[in-house]
């Protein structure tokens, strides 16, 4: 069903309506009766300035500080656990001895790959991507009741290495917590 416009169009100044304000030294005319650069140039410009300031080009021309949102890093960590449960069952016939000692330097590069803003998302994420990735590692017979058994019998047995990488991630992300805010404290 069609809607139809309920208030007119605003056609006119607003009552009690301030006068725009003047327009910036860039974009009046300069002496010779040609305009400066528009405003939105100028901002556009100093923009550009900023972003190329703040990211150094490294190898290849791409910035050299490439970090993974929060969402990214979550995605990643839990699509690795379930890549590297797959590949412990495959090799080594679901050894949690070694599903934890893999776990370890996921939660690590999680936490360093973060960016800066979404750095505290990483000690999260990391035992939502331990349960995933035990799934293929859980021993589970006898349909989903079986299977669930074994991921509860899985996530009670390897709880040591779900704690460490969990704190690893944690003293991680603190220290780069309390880095980022030395050096914004020493910016202002």
């Amino acid at each position: 069903m069609e809607q139809r416009r309920t208030r007119h169009p605003n056609n006119g100044p607003r009552r009690g309506a301030q006068p725009p304000a003047p327009l910036p030294p860039q974009a009046r005319r300069g002496p010779a009766g040609e305009r400066g650069p528009t405003p939105g140039a100028a901002r556009a410009a100093r923009t550009r300035r900023t972003v190329r300031a703040a990211r150094p080009a490294g190898a290849g021309g791409r910035p050299a500080d490439m970090k993974l949102t929060g969402l990214g890093s979550g995605l990643f960590c839990i699509a690795a656990m379930f890549l590297l449960g797959y590949l412990d069952q495959l090799l080594f016939g679901a050894s949690g001895t070694v599903y934890g000692l893999l776990f370890l330097p996921v939660c690590l590069l999680t936490a360093l790959w973060v960016r800066d803003g979404d750095v505290l998302s990483a000690p999260v994420v990391a035992p939502i991507a331990f349960t995933v990735g035990l799934l293929p590692v859980a021993d589970g017979t006898g349909g989903l009741a079986g299977r669930l058994m074994g991921l509860f019998t899985g996530l009670a047995t390897q709880a040591g290495w779900l704690y460490a990488g969990t704190l690893a991630a944690g003293v991680t992300v603190l220290v780069r917590r309390m880095r980022w805010a030395g050096q914004r404290r020493r910016q202002s």
